[in-house]
């Protein structure tokens, strides 16, 4: 493939900081995009993604779907010849544990599992 049908991306964090640029094939999923960016998440920020289900791709407002490749996903905007594109990864927040979460219907202010009380 010539260089130049590769697209160049960058990924802007929450924080302002960017993982890349680099260019990708337009054939290129956003799941393969995702694995890069755990790959590459900086070892020093807290709160990293742990799996491709918690990584967002934002590209001029639309979250981009895992089963598309950037070819499909990419919008006439972001395409500037020789440009580089960004796109926003949002992380999403850790879930809570479903078990630690469950309260008893009899006793409202005690922490439950399977409806023994704790």
């Amino acid at each position: 493939m010539a260089s130049e049908d590769l697209i160049e991306l960058k990924f802007r964090l929450a924080d302002g900081t960017d993982i890349g640029p680099t260019k990708y094939s337009p054939a290129t999923t956003v799941a393969s995009l995702k694995e890069k960016i755990l790959a590459q998440w900086p070892k020093e920020k807290e709160n990293g993604p742990k799996t491709i289900n918690d990584v967002k791709l934002i590209n001029a407002g639309r979250i981009l779907e895992n089963n598309r490749t950037i070819a499909e996903s990419r919008l006439p905007v972001g395409g500037l010849p020789g440009g580089v594109i960004t796109m926003h990864v949002v992380v999403r927040a850790p879930l809570p544990d479903k078990k630690s979460d469950k309260v008893h219907k009899d006793s409202p202010s005690k922490m439950c599992c399977s409806c023994s009380i704790l």
